[in-house]
């Protein structure tokens, strides 16, 4: 059913508030097997709201309003939405009922505006609000279905997952399901030519590619009669899709590149330390931001400059003269310093340049350096980013470290 997500209130409009319901909303309605073609937003006008709801119902069957519910002159959506679905309002008495205990409870006596949230269009189904005073509500003329629901989160949260999906579950006529694989190392061009065949074959599943801050999404989606066919669809293309490019592949359930790595950490019980140059924390700051990570997280330190390296970790003098922090030889010293120091079976550590300013064409910005110990096995991989923003190198560097962590955890099985 192609659906439409129409958002009321200026504060809206006006960028005052940050648009959470649509989000919510759409990755709601996709799993029951709406089609969402379109998002709009409208101010507190009666006039413009009426338009928008008629230009939305030109291509759609299906419309979900959020917000204008409540009881002052500037909420509107009620009685724009039952004039252009030519109905009348009406005192719904069980919603009357609700306020007064609503009133009740909070010590307080309903004024005269508290009563418009109880008037109801007559042929409208009702859905009660009991994180809220406002009520939602249904109502349809022609094959046209208008769903409106209160603005803030969390009385449409509650509202929907309590009242407006178990009524949509009744209308569904197909079921869509998706999985989101996670990949690092690949670019998002590179990707796309990989799987270039079964994209341009596409029709279900389908198959959509994203970049986010140097790592790909790809989401395979399904929309078949029953949940069973949507898995299986999309499980035969995710079969095909890692046999191509399954080495950039380190999630199946959109999971963070921290979160996965965290995870295998502590499945398998292995303790892991970190020392950071030129990132500053920043990996720490990733590991500790999954739960239950003390279990395995021994320490990471920022060892920024030439006396913290050589007195935290034993990098030699001569090391640093001869070859510069921003060297393999440096990454190798810093983690196997570390490895003696904290004993965990996972050391890392990185040095380089993350800019903006510092470079030579010998040593660019964006040259960075990792070394890895898993108990006796050591690696160090030298990066190249072609890029002068310090943040997003930064940013870069500690994926790299998460991926190069990952992969050792995968090569090895205790």
């Amino acid at each position: 059913m192609k659906t439409a997500i129409l958002s009321v209130g200026t504060e809206v409009l006006f960028g005052q508030i940050i648009n959470t319901n649509t989000v919510y909303l759409s990755q709601q309605l996709n799993l029951l097997g709406f089609d969402v073609m379109y998002h709009y937003t409208v101010g507190d006008n009666s006039c413009r709201l009426s338009e928008m709801i008629e230009l939305a119902f030109r291509d759609c069957d299906f419309i979900i309003t959020t917000g204008g519910l409540g009881p002052t002159e500037d909420d509107l959506t009620k009685e724009t939405v039952c004039e252009t679905l030519h109905d009348q309002l009406v005192m719904h008495e069980p919603s009357l009922q609700a306020l007064h205990e609503i009133a009740k409870k909070r010590g307080r006596t309903m004024t005269k505006n508290n009563y418009k949230q109880a008037m109801m269009p007559s042929r409208a189904v009702v859905f009660d609000n009991d994180a809220g005073s406002a009520p939602g509500f249904a109502l349809s003329e022609g094959g046209k279905t208008v769903v409106c629901m209160p603005g803030p989160p969390r009385e449409m949260t509650r509202m929907w997952q309590r009242s407006v999906r178990p009524y949509l579950e009744k209308l569904q006529t197909a079921v869509i399901f998706y999985k989101t694989l996670r990949l690092f190392g690949i670019g998002e061009s590179s990707l796309e030519t990989e799987l270039l065949d079964l994209i341009d074959a596409q029709s279900d599943p389908t198959i959509a590619t994203y970049a986010k801050e140097g790592e790909c999404s790809l989401r395979i989606a399904s929309k078949r009669g029953s949940l069973e066919e949507a898995q299986s669809a999309v499980d035969e293309v995710i079969e095909k899709i890692s046999d191509r490019v399954g080495e950039y592949i380190y999630s199946y359930d959109d999971e963070e590149l921290a979160q996965v790595v965290g995870k295998k950490l502590i499945d398998r019980n292995i303790t892991i330390s970190a020392c950071e140059s030129c990132t500053g924390g920043l990996f720490a700051g990733a590991l500790t931001s999954v739960s239950g990570i003390s279990q395995v997280f021994d320490r990471s330190l920022v060892t920024y400059t030439y006396n913290a390296k050589m007195k935290e970790l034993g990098v030699k003098e001569e090391t640093l003269s001869k070859y510069t922090a921003e060297s393999s030889q440096v990454a190798s010293e810093m983690v196997c310093g570390l490895k003696e120091k904290t004993g965990s079976r996972i050391c890392v550590s990185v040095t380089g340049l993350t800019g903006p300013g510092g470079g030579t064409p010998e040593k660019p910005v964006g040259l960075i350096y990792i070394g890895c110990i898993f108990d006796d096995r050591l690696e160090v991989k030298e990066i190249r980013m072609r890029n002068v923003n310090r943040e997003w190198n930064r940013h870069y560097a500690v994926l790299h470290m998460l991926d190069i962590v990952n992969k050792m955890l995968a090569q090895k099985s205790v």
